[in-house]
Order: C-alpha cells, then structure tokens, then sequence
C-alpha cells in the first residue's frame, strides 16, 4: 500500500459528509472517548472508554458514538445481541471525528502459518447479531476486520477495513438482507495461509437473499477483490471497483494468493450454482481475472462493467450457464472466455475493432471519495468512440 492511497483514504474520512444516526433522545445515546471511563455513565460530558462497555448496554434503538481517537482493546469487540427493524442499533463515529478500531493486540494477529482462528476470536469486530448499522469505522489489524457470522439485516456503510490478517469484512453462514455500502477494503493479507484467503470482502459458506454490495472499493489485498466462494444465494454488486489484488506485496513465503478482482461463487467439490448479479463495475491489474465464475454453473449476470490489464481473462464464463452484456474488457490476458452455456451480446469482444479509452488514468476515482460518501465520478476507462458499454462513474 503506497502512501497515496494511506493519504487518500485519511482525506475521505475526515472529508466525508457527517453521517447522521436517527434521531435519538440523550436516553438512548451512548458515548465512548479513549480518555473515558467504564464507570462513568455514558453521556456525552462523561463517556465510556471501551466500545464493548457500550455494546454491553445497548438495547434496540441505542445510538453508540464513537469519539475521535484510537481504540486497541485486548480481545475483540463482539456485537451478540440483535436490534428491530425499526430500533436497529447504530454504532458510529461521533460527527466527522476519524475513529480506528486497531486489533494489533488482539489474539492471532496473526495465527501461526497454518494456524486456525477461533469462530469468536474471528474479527476485530466479530457480529452475529441482527440489524445493526455500523458507520465511518476505520478498522485496521484485525483478525479479519469485520466478521460476521448468521446475522442479518445489517448495514455497513462508510466503512475502511484495512491490514487486517485476513479478509476486510466476511460474512458466512446463514446470512441475509445485509447492505455493505462504499466500502474501502485495502492491504489485507493472511500469513497464516500465505496469502491464499484474505479478501476485501466476501461473503462465503453459507447463504441468504438479499444481500447487496455497493460502491465498494477493493484493493491490494492478498487474494481476492471480492469473493463468494461457496455461497448459495444471489448477491448484487453494483457500482464497485476491484484493483491490483493477488500480489505479493508482504514478502509471504509460498504465496498462494489468487488474484481475482470479482470471483463469483464456485469452490468444493460440487461447484455450487448461484445467481450473483454484477452491474457496473470495474476490474483492473489484478493479477488473474477480472470477473469470473470460479466454476460456478448458476445463472450469473454481468452488465455494464469494465475489465482492464488483468493477467488472466477479463470476463469468464466458463462454467456458468451466465450472460454477459455490453460490457468492455480490454487488454487482459484473455478479454473473454465464455463456455458453452454462456449468453453474451453486445460486449466489445462482440462488437470487436480496435478500443482505447477517454482517460486511463485512475487518480481520481481512487482518491478521495466525495461528501455524498460515493465513488468520485471521472471519465477512467471510458471508450473513446463513445460506445454505449462498460461501467460509468
């Protein structure tokens, strides 16, 4: 990870717009300060210092704010108890103030080469309870960043997740209805599997309806992007980014990471089918795919997305009974691989000719992100003959 992008993500958080919890009465407001108190109340002249103390108390409907600072507890934070659909419990950052939960001291940071982590141990912040919303958090140096495990109807908005010894945020199990929006997911690695399972963000082993990524943004780590190994619902990705993952950046020995800037489904034996949905996205240098099936034989849909650079094939369908669609992969190892089952229209490798771009310069749509909280809109890899394919921000 280069300074750049370390300054780029410091400038979106303390830039970015103030997010705004639902109204609340001092009664169901909790505040927690780094120079706080476990025996004091909780209130804004006298908050908590630990984010667990705050979890403990909180009940549906409780907003826990997070004062600025760094917060390096001993074991990891867990959120067990559920709120309601209409009372989720909010954990966020007070204002605009930058809050880093930092998991260096927290156990199996790493694990052992070929270690296991503990289901409970797994994330800095580990949730399986249900309607959460989680917001503006910057975690880092976890045991996984954010784990969660059966649990449902959450959102995870504004969030960095970065360094952390395994995937950025996970969910597994019996998942459902989950929102993970504008997600910075960066330099996350796995020493203890050489590289080989550390995702931005997946969602895996497991299933659930429902679940949606958007304006994620996914770089460096030492696997994949984005991975659904094994999931067996539908999950739609809109409006994503996924650069630069599957290098070597940490000098593990025996580097087994994949590569894949969106690996949808697949793995085990069986190869399950399920039907991801990704629309308007966009794959870049990483070092195998750019969006593939993995083996997966269900119903994926790709639309409108942009593969480039990749070292393997831009678009592969391979196994997937898929279709792809006015999408535009240039430059990859491979543009397109499509199997037999695979229904592809109006993408460039139909289209054929010649195609370069407006712009292929990447500074602004992985810099800063705007006060909306979005991707930065800019002309990056947009054809130059003004063909109506590939992704748009």
């Amino acid at each position: 990870m280069t300074f750049k992008h370390v300054a780029a993500v410091t400038t979106l958080l303390a830039a970015a717009a103030v997010v705004t919890a639902p109204a609340v009465s001092a009664a169901t407001s909790l505040y927690v300060s780094p120079s706080g108190s476990d025996s004091n109340p909780g209130t804004l002249a006298a908050p908590l210092k630990t984010v667990q103390k705050a979890v403990d108390l909180a009940a549906p409907g409780h907003v826990i704010h997070l004062r600025g600072g760094t917060y390096a507890p001993s074991t990891n934070i867990r959120l067990l108890k559920d709120g309601t659909a209409s009372a989720p419990i909010t954990l966020t950052r007070y204002g605009s103030e930058r809050v880093v939960i930092d998991g260096e001291n927290m156990p199996y940071t790493p694990a052992p080469v070929g270690g296991s982590i503990p289901r409970a141990d797994r994330g800095a912040i580990h949730i399986s309870g249900d309607h959460w919303r989680i917001i503006g958090l910057e975690i880092a140096n976890g045991p996984y960043g954010i784990f969660g495990l059966d649990t449902n109807n959450s959102v995870y908005d504004r969030l960095v997740t970065r360094d952390n010894y395994e995937s950025g945020l996970h969910l597994q199990g019996a998942s459902s209805g989950n929102q993970i929006i504008n997600l910075d997911a960066y330099g996350n690695r796995d020493p203890r599997k050489n590289g080989e399972s550390a995702d931005g963000v997946a969602i895996k082993e497991g299933s659930g309806g429902g679940n949606v990524i958007r304006g994620a943004r996914l770089w460096n780590n030492a696997d994949d992007g984005l991975d659904f190994w094994e999931f067996l619902s539908p999950v739609t990705v809109t409006d994503s980014l996924a650069w630069g993952n599957g290098y070597n950046r940490w000098n593990l020995p025996g580097y087994t990471g994949d590569g894949n800037g969106f690996k949808l489904g697949g793995g085990g034996d069986a190869d399950p089918a399920a039907a991801h949905t990704v629309r308007n996205s966009m794959a870049w240098d990483n070092s195998a795919g750019g969006f593939i099936d993995n083996a997966n034989p269900g119903q994926l849909l790709i639309d409108r997305s942009t593969a480039w650079r990749n070292g393997k094939a831009g678009v592969d369908l391979s196994d997937a009974d898929g279709t792809a669609t006015r999408n535009l992969s240039v430059g990859n190892g491979q543009n397109a691989t499509m199997g037999s089952n695979a229904d592809h229209s109006g993408n460039s490798w139909n289209i054929g000719g010649t195609w370069s771009f407006t712009s292929a310069d990447p500074s602004v749509i992985t810099g800063p992100r705007p006060s909306s909280g979005g991707i930065p809109p800019t002309t990056f890899l947009r054809p130059a003959n003004g063909a109506s394919i590939g992704a748009r921000f």
